[in-house]
């Protein structure tokens, strides 16, 4: 595709529809931060930042940007890890950022209208306050509604509640020719033609940009308590995790940790963890309406563990306890950037029953491939996070073990049934094993979803399956 470079036309056109200088910046004024994401190496600077505050501004912009061939790239708060915000052919960046009004809290139908610049936390805290709840949980809470919706975030709790997708009630969106369209809407069931609003989940920012979200509430359990579980090696942890999940005890999240990660964290955030004695640790978390209902449910659970060789249970019953776990939990992924000079990140998810498996590979890879492997994550659902780290190793050598660590690590992935993202998305950096990884049937059908979205190809170019 031919992509028309910006010249002062087309800038004086942008700037006659924001009419606010402060909200369009250009060349020098165009921050670092803009040009990468919060991991991901692939770096490309726009030629021009746009901070839409309406859909109407949006919907200009698209429509003059699809009839001159100007690529367009969405963006909200840069928190993605595989380049999917990045602007790998320059042109138009949208910041949606300043797009993030609660429009209308609807009790009644328990939904929420959000603009895509909301951030996950400013959701949680809006809704918990009105003893309602909004189930996803990403580690990253900074990130903005409308990035978690284009990349199905996941998250901790989606053992027992599941992920975005399941919470995407409606959208508006406005498609690559400036289109506004609306997918969805209030209503619990929906057999009406194809499901449009959920093929925009997921997708990254390549259909269409989301300017409205419709989001399913439910009613804020009354108590939670988590444990935090010490075992004496990472195989006796994780192998634990099929027997939790078989005994339908129903916990909120399931988590697993090494000691050395938990040892990062306490050297990020300045404090020290409740325990950090064992080599792995279960973090596992149980919510309901009363003291008795979250017991019963964590009983069967804990004697599990106990059973497969815990060292002990530790009980966290008080929000204090609760904070600190959980704090350190949520910083795992910058301290584990902090503690090493560059790193790239893995994130496959495998069929529950084969999470001990996997985990048990990626820890001993690093004796095959000769470098360092960090990982945590959601062993509940089957989400493993492994971080390769360069610390001092040479680009040259870098690139080598890197590659050789997660070609493994993807192959090992599919040869139990997984695939490619839990949650983070595919953007440009993972293109490469998705395509590994999928029925070249299925990802020509993708590629024919791209070209009935979006034909000339102006929207978000280079990402997912898009060459």
């Amino acid at each position: 595709m031919n992509y028309k470079k910006l010249d002062q036309e087309d800038i004086n056109f942008i700037n006659n529809i924001i009419n606010d200088s402060e909200r369009v910046l250009f060349g020098e004024d165009i921050n670092e931060e803009y040009s990468h994401d919060e991991l991901s190496d692939t770096v490309s600077f726009p030629d021009v930042v746009v901070k839409i505050t309406s859909t109407e501004e949006l919907s200009q912009i698209m429509k003059y940007a699809y009839a001159n061939n100007i690529p367009v790239t969405p963006r909200g708060s840069g928190t993605g890890l595989v380049g999917s915000s990045v602007a790998i052919e320059h042109g138009i960046m949208i910041d949606t950022t300043l797009m993030n009004h609660f429009l209308e809290l609807d009790e009644n139908n328990l939904t929420i209208t959000v603009e895509p610049g909301v951030l996950l936390m400013e959701l949680s805290a809006y809704v918990q306050e009105r003893d309602l709840f909004y189930p996803p949980d990403p580690g990253e809470k900074s990130a903005t509604i409308g990035g978690n919706i284009s990349t199905n975030a996941g998250g901790m709790r989606a053992v027992k509640y599941g992920v975005t997708r399941d919470y995407v009630r409606g959208l508006e969106v406005v498609l690559p020719d400036g289109t506004v369209v609306e997918f969805g809407g209030k209503v619990v069931k929906n057999s009406t033609g194809y499901a449009m609003k959920d093929l925009m989940v997921g997708s990254e920012g390549t259909l269409g940009i989301i300017t409205k979200a419709i989001l399913k509430l439910i009613p804020l359990p009354k108590k939670a308590i988590s444990l935090l579980i010490p075992f004496p090696s990472l195989e006796t942890a994780i192998r634990t995790v099929p027997m939790i999940i078989k005994s339908k005890s129903a916990p909120t999240a399931i988590e697993f940790m090494q000691r050395e990660v938990i040892m990062d964290a306490e050297k990020y955030l300045g404090k020290k963890f409740p325990d950090n004695s064992a080599d792995a640790y279960l973090l596992l978390k149980f919510d309901g309406n009363s003291t008795e209902e979250v017991e019963k449910a964590y009983e069967s659970a804990a004697k599990i563990c106990l059973e497969q060789g815990a060292i002990d249970i530790l009980i966290s019953d008080t929000s204090e306890r609760e904070d600190s776990i959980w704090k350190a939990r949520g910083a795992f992924l910058e301290a584990i950037k902090g503690s090493t000079t560059y790193m790239d990140e893995v994130d496959v998810v495998v069929p529950r029953s084969s999470v001990n498996e996997m985990v048990e590979y990626i820890h001993s890879l690093y004796k095959e491939v000769n470098i360092r492997i960090k990982s945590f994550g959601h062993a509940g659902d089957g989400n493993l996070h492994a971080y390769v780290l360069k610390d001092d190793l040479s680009e040259e050598e870098w690139e080598s073990k890197m590659t050789a660590a997660m070609d493994k690590i993807y192959g090992k992935a599919r040869e139990l049934k997984g695939q490619v993202s839990g949650e983070h998305g595919i953007g440009y950096a993972k293109k490469s094993y998705l395509l590994q990884s999928m029925d070249p049937a299925t990802v020509e059908i993708m590629r024919g979803i791209k070209k009935a979205f979006d034909p000339k190809n102006i929207l978000n170019p280079h990402k997912v399956c898009q060459m």
